[in-house]
């Protein structure tokens, strides 16, 4: 038997067919690798609401088959809406040939990573695809919800202020109100002042005004009264119990609750400083009242009123020849216990504050009041004695007696007296001045006993006189014995006749 060769080129021929016809199949039966979705993501922060907004994008890779969203799932499961329609579901939507669709899902703030997994199917071919998309959200910035309102611990402000107008403005910066029922007050305060710059003591002038920022309410008004004397003026961070009444020496101060200071609170808000010192004058109303004494010395009343004034008052009072003297009263009190000697009460000055204060000048003055001098006279045929005394309680006064010519003149001082006699002649009368006093009065020569002749101090005696008329004369010669002196009534450039 004859064996022919075998060959290996037949059955590799058909091996090769049959790998052929395999691949051809795979390739008709496995479309997935043709037909599917493409999935992108964008994402951005809803301040409104806090959440993150994620747009997906599926895009169909046929260009001439529809597709159907068959299922839907996202991660987090949250809705995921058409962008067009949002009411409408992503799942179940047509994905037209060659075109895509948009679709909104919201997720919570936090969320690090989002996942959208979609089904398609393609009816004419009968072909399906699974495909999923994914965004990282990790490295975004936080999503916050934008605020509504302000917190009042955070809230800033803007102000202005006029100190000598005591008016000032406080508004709340930016478009939110505080948060809830939150009222942020602000007060304006007006002081007086010793000093028109800041010193103390102060006292609260008036009433402050004090109003909040709070609600609806986001700007305010402020006014106050000023005293018409030295002030300080204040706009406060606080209501009306921040208010300090008095600003005393060592004791408390507002610091940075001062709008415009350059520590908080004050410096929450903007604008010029919130506080004022100033004023004219001051903020006492210090008065002096005089009164003349009969003995040359003048007693100062010194008062300040308590009605305005709030501080005490230091007076100085000053005379000539070196005379001053200081005194302080207080508030709605007087003094009366000055007293200026009558070397020094030819000018008086009261001063404050090293000025004559308005009415504060004065030189005494004789008051009306005063007893006068009296004159009494003592006469005989040889001698007529004219005496003047001074009642106590007076000053010195300068007496001139003039007789025949003659003047002798004396200082009499005050509970003395003081005599003159000159050698009886033959006037009936002598004058009796007191030029300081600018008076004068006159004194009859009336001799006691019979001088003869007619008249007085003749060499001779005269002849006696009889009759009613020498009656008469005994009788009142007989009476200034008695009284031992004659008065004479004094009267300014008056004379008056005194017989006896």
């Amino acid at each position: 038997m004859i064996r022919t060769k075998l060959s290996l080129r037949r059955p590799l021929a058909v091996l090769g067919a049959v790998l052929l016809g395999l691949t051809g199949a795979a390739a008709v039966a496995a479309p997935a690798s043709a037909h599917h979705t493409t999935i992108k993501a964008t994402a951005k922060c809803d301040n409104a609401s806090g959440e993150r907004v994620i747009t997906w994008t599926v895009e169909n890779s046929e260009r001439d088959k529809d597709a159907t969203l068959k299922k839907v799932t996202a991660e987090p499961n949250t809705p995921v809406k058409l962008k067009d329609d949002e009411t409408k579901s992503l799942e179940g939507a047509v994905l037209l040939k060659g075109r895509s669709l948009k679709a909104v899902q919201r997720v919570p703030a936090d969320t690090k990573k989002a996942t959208l997994n979609v089904h398609a199917y393609w009816q004419v071919t009968g072909w399906d695809a699974k495909d999923s998309g994914s965004i990282n959200l990790a490295a975004d910035k936080p999503c916050k919800p934008a605020p509504t309102c302000v917190d009042a611990s955070k809230a800033k402000y803007s102000h202005t202020f006029d100190g000598p107008k005591g008016t000032a403005t406080v508004k709340l910066d930016g478009d939110l109100p505080l948060c809830g029922d939150t009222k942020q007050y602000f007060t304006l305060v007006s002081y007086f002042a010793p000093r028109p710059q800041f010193a103390t003591p102060q006292y609260v002038y008036g009433t402050p005004d004090s109003d909040f920022v709070g609600g609806n309410q986001t700007e305010i008004e402020l006014n106050v009264e000023i005293p018409n004397c030295h002030t300080q003026v204040d706009l406060i961070w606080g209501d009306k119990d921040a208010v300090i009444d008095p600003l005393v020496e060592g004791g408390k101060r507002y610091d940075n609750l001062k709008l415009g200071s350059p520590g908080a609170p004050g410096n929450r808000s903007t604008g010029p400083n919130g506080w004022w010192n100033g004023g004219d004058k001051s903020c006492t109303t210090p008065a002096s009242t005089f009164a003349s004494n009969c003995d040359g010395t003048v007693t100062v009343s010194l008062s300040n009123d308590g009605k305005i004034s709030k501080y005490p008052v230091e007076f100085e009072v000053k005379g000539e020849n070196g005379f001053s003297k200081k005194v302080t009263v207080e508030p709605g009190k007087a003094n009366t216990d000055t007293v200026v000697p009558a070397e020094s009460a030819g000018k008086i000055e009261v001063l404050v504050d090293g000025k004559v204060i308005e009415g504060g000048t004065y030189s005494w003055q004789r008051p009306e009041d005063c007893p006068l001098p009296t004159v009494t006279t003592e006469a005989d045929c040889k001698n007529f004695t004219l005496t003047a005394s001074n009642p106590e309680g007076g000053l010195p006064v300068k007496v001139e007696f003039s007789y025949e010519g003659k003047t002798e003149t004396r200082t009499v001082a005050a509970g003395k007296s003081e005599s003159v006699t000159f050698k009886a002649g033959k006037a009936d009368k002598a004058l009796v001045s007191l030029p300081e006093l600018e008076l004068e009065m006159e004194a009859l020569y009336t001799p006691e006993g019979e001088c003869g002749g007619g008249g007085g101090g003749g060499e001779e005696p005269g002849l006696p006189v009889t009759g009613a008329a020498a009656g008469g004369i005994a009788a009142g010669a007989l009476a200034l014995l008695a009284i031992g002196a004659v008065l004479f009534v004094v009267a300014r450039r008056r004379r008056v006749r005194f017989t006896a």
